[in-house]
C-alpha cells in the first residue's frame, strides 16, 4: 500500500480538523483565531487537490471527504459565527438593539445566520453533480464566502473605519450579508478557479494577478481588504467571461 495515496485525505482530514478549532474558539469568543483556523483550513483545502492530481490518485472518496471537511470549516463556521455576530449584538446591553422583554420575538434573529450553512451545504452538494464546474466554478466558492463572513468581527474589532463598523454592528447590515452570501453561493456566475493545478504562467494568468492583487490589497488595508478581494474576484469573473475568455 502506496503512503502518497492517502497524503491527499489526511490534508482534507486537517482542514476538517481546523474547521472544528474554529467551532470551538467561536464558542469561546475567540473570532481572531476561528478566523485564522478557517485560513488554515482553506490553506489545506487548496493543497489537497493538488496533491492528489501531482500523485494521480483522485477519487470518489477523495472528492466526498473534501465536501464533508468544507461544509464543516466553510459552512458550518461561517453560520455560526454570523450567528454569534448577531448574539453578540442583543446581548450587549449598550446596543439600540439589546434584547428586552419587550422585543423577546427578536431572539429568532441570530438563527437566520444559519441560512449560510444551508446555502453552503446545498451549493456544495450541486458542486459534486455539476459537470460544468470541473476548470471552474458557478457561483461563489464556499472558501471565500467563509473567508467574507469571518472577515467581519475582525474589521469591527479593527476600528479604522467608524462608518464600516457601525454599519457591521447593524443586525439588518448583516441580515443582509447573509442573503446575499447565500444568493452568491448558488447564483449562475461563472467564477473562474481559484485552484492551480499547474504553476505554468500560461495556464495560470488571471490566477496569479489575483494572488497578487489580493496580497497588495491585504497588505494596505488590512482586514478592511477581505470583502473588497471577493467583490474583487466575482467583478474579474465576470470581466473575464465576456472579454478575455473570448481571445
Amino acid at each position: 500500500m502506496q503512503i502518497k495515496q492517502h497524503i491527499p485525505n489526511a490534508i482534507t482530514l486537517l482542514n476538517l480538523s481546523s474547521g472544528l478549532l474554529a467551532i470551538i474558539a467561536i464558542f469561546k469568543g475567540y473570532y481572531d483565531e476561528a478566523f485564522l483556523f478557517v485560513c488554515l483550513g482553506i490553506f489545506f483545502d487548496f493543497w489537497d487537490g493538488f496533491f492528489a492530481r501531482k500523485f494521480k490518485v483522485s477519487g470518489e472518496l477523495g472528492l466526498q471527504l473534501d465536501s464533508l471537511a468544507d461544509v464543516i470549516t466553510s459552512g458550518v463556521v461561517p453560520g455560526l459565527m454570523m450567528f454569534k455576530l448577531l448574539l453578540d449584538i442583543q446581548e450587549d446591553d449598550s446596543s439600540r438593539y439589546y434584547l428586552t422583554e419587550d422585543y423577546y420575538y427578536m431572539g429568532f434573529v441570530p438563527y437566520l445566520g444559519f441560512i449560510i450553512t444551508l446555502a453552503s451545504a446545498y451549493r456544495l452538494a450541486k458542486f459534486n453533480i455539476d459537470t460544468r464546474q470541473t476548470d471552474s466554478f458557478i457561483g461563489l466558492p464556499t472558501p471565500a464566502n467563509a473567508l467574507f463572513i469571518m472577515s467581519i468581527p475582525m474589521i469591527q474589532f479593527d476600528g479604522t473605519h467608524e462608518w464600516l463598523v457601525n454599519a457591521l454592528f447593524n443586525p439588518f447590515v448583516l441580515l443582509g450579508i447573509s442573503l446575499v452570501s447565500a444568493y452568491m453561493l448558488n447564483a449562475e456566475i461563472p467564477l473562474f478557479s481559484l485552484k492551480i493545478k499547474t504553476f505554468a504562467w500560461a495556464h495560470n494568468k488571471l490566477q496569479f494577478f489575483f494572488l497578487a492583487l489580493s496580497l497588495g490589497l491585504l497588505l494596505v488595508f488590512g482586514f478592511t481588504a477581505l470583502p473588497v478581494i471577493i467583490l474583487s474576484y466575482v467583478a474579474l469573473s465576470v470581466i473575464n467571461n465576456r472579454f478575455w475568455a473570448k481571445k
